[in-house]
């Protein structure tokens, strides 16, 4: 796999990370809140890049 492979995390590892509860997550994704989602068959998967996004989005908006 080159090493430019694009890196994705499961709902699991978002909320680990996020430090919240995984039914947190699942809350933000249902009204579209989180961090960008979406679907390879049954299993929803983050891009680490949206993840890192949405957390600079919200220090950003925490620190005015």
């Amino acid at each position: 796999m080159p090493e430019t492979a694009t890196k994705f995390l499961t709902m699991t590892e978002v909320a680990e990370l996020l430090r919240t509860p995984l039914e947190t997550v699942r809350f933000w994704r249902h009204i579209g809140k989180g961090p960008a989602s979406f679907k390879v068959g049954r299993r929803v998967l983050y891009e680490a890049a949206d993840v890192e996004a949405f957390i600079a989005a919200a220090k950003a908006s925490s620190s005015r």
